[in-house]
């Protein structure tokens, strides 16, 4: 399928199309702003401050996020139905979030004993993570992106990937803003209840919100045939810009995951900012204007044409990042390196709509996830790691030996985005290539 441009005018998608979008675009990534950088914080602050525990934990998410995908995808599609999915995965995420209230080192201690009590409480913390990840992939990363797929078409994805884009944003301003307090005054329990209950309400808003799309119909073919479609040579081959789009954004997506689980603890300890509340709101509100201000500027120019715009405004803000130290070079650096990283986003997420095959984006939700999540999860807090070894910066909290994120987590996370440029020109070759015919 060709990414079609010009100046046709968008197809309209409906106040209630509207509404489920920016619903679960926002509830779900609140709930994956916990998973993501929260659980890290979690960990580090309260269990255990190796950082390589955190790389684990990210690493085991990652598979699981992955597998459930692959198995739920196709189960979707089977059967023909997005919402049972997306309703009940909700209500299960949010319980499966609230649970985090109950773990403590002290918790554990009358089960365990004292001295197994923090090793045991960090490898509860990774198996409920991956409980949360298993509802949370089959209702977001499963059924909710196939829905989008669904009820979307190539002329509007440019405006609906540019406010999705900016809803991981958006959640973090929402967790930054009205709930980090909780987790600096040591109020974890709270914490995990409130934002389990958020998840746990977008369940029961989607009863109202989703409708099944109307051209969606039953896959034809065995259910685990159709588990392991995506993976097939005769797909990929069939498909080429579709797997180049996914590769791009792999590329980015690893790049992020260089820096992304250790930013907080990052600007909290190697910079010194422990009032970052307000600093981080101006970073996200201004990456987000930026990326809702390009949505349509994607739809008239093309998703390939920006792509080749953004790529080098998030590696400059990257750069950037390398170099700031105080508050307004934060302030600066991070909206340019985010405000290029959610454009990534929204362009390559465009172009892997654009390409997948009618009637099969189920199929195609669980190679998404290879990309987006098991790829980057499994190698970029790993990178991020090596480099924050090599710099041995560490301090001691309690008789813990904890170590520091440095400013060299950015650089290397700018030199993997670099290579962002070969799916980019080999997707500008086939596109220049089927003009000619």
């Amino acid at each position: 399928m060709k990414e079609k441009t010009g100046t046709k005018k968008p197809i309209a998608l409906g106040g209630r199309t509207w509404a489920a979008l920016l619903t679960f675009g926002l509830f779900g990534q609140i709930a994956w702003v916990i998973e993501n950088m929260y659980f890290n914080v979690f960990l580090y602050n309260t269990i255990s401050g190796d950082t390589a525990m955190i790389a684990a934990m990210v690493a085991a998410s990652a598979v699981t996020a992955t597998v459930t995908t692959l198995f739920m995808g196709a189960l979707s599609d089977k059967l023909g139905r997005r919402k049972a999915f997306i309703v009940v995965g909700y209500l299960l995420w949010g319980v499966s979030v609230a649970a985090f209230a109950g773990v403590s080192v002290q918790s554990l201690g009358r089960f365990v004993p004292v001295a197994e009590a923090a090793h045991a409480a960090a490898l509860t913390v990774v198996i409920l993570d991956c409980v949360m990840t298993f509802f949370g992939s089959t209702a977001n990363d499963a059924a909710f992106n196939a829905w989008v797929t669904d009820v979307t078409a190539a002329e509007n994805r440019g405006r609906v990937e540019t406010v999705l884009a900016v809803m991981p944003l958006v959640a973090m301003l929402v967790v930054f803003g009205g709930l980090d307090g909780l987790t600096q005054a040591g109020n974890w329990s709270l914490f995990f209840l409130i934002v389990g209950g958020i998840t746990l309400l977008g369940g029961v808003l989607g009863c109202f919100f989703i409708k099944e799309p109307e051209t969606l119909t039953r896959a034809e073919g065995s259910y685990f045939g159709n588990i392991l479609y995506g993976l097939r040579p005769s797909v990929v081959k069939a498909n080429q810009k579709l797997y180049l789009s996914l590769a791009a954004l792999g590329i980015y997506c690893m790049s992020q995951q260089v820096y992304m689980p250790y930013l907080i603890i990052y600007i909290q300890r190697f910079l010194g900012i422990t009032n970052y509340t307000f600093l981080l709101a101006g970073v996200l509100v201004a990456s987000s204007l930026i990326s809702v201000a390009f949505g349509k500027t994607i739809d008239r120019r093309g998703k390939l044409t920006c792509l080749g715009f953004a790529g080098p405004v998030g590696i400059i803000g990257l750069g950037l990042m390398y170099l700031a130290r105080h508050q307004w070079g934060v302030l600066v650096s991070g909206t340019v390196m985010l405000g290029g990283g959610m454009l990534i986003a929204a362009c390559c997420n465009g172009l892997i709509r654009d390409y997948t095959p009618q009637g099969k984006a189920g199929l195609f939700q669980g190679i998404r996830i290879i990309f987006q999540v098991l790829i980057p999860m499994v190698t970029g807090p790993y990178i991020g790691v090596a480099v924050i070894r090599n710099t041995g910066l560490t301090y001691e909290d309690l008789g813990t030996v904890k170590q520091v994120p440095t400013a060299e987590i950015f650089l290397a996370a700018a030199g993997l985005l670099v290579a962002l440029a070969v799916p980019y020109f080999l997707l500008k070759k086939k596109e220049a290539a089927e003009k000619c015919r």
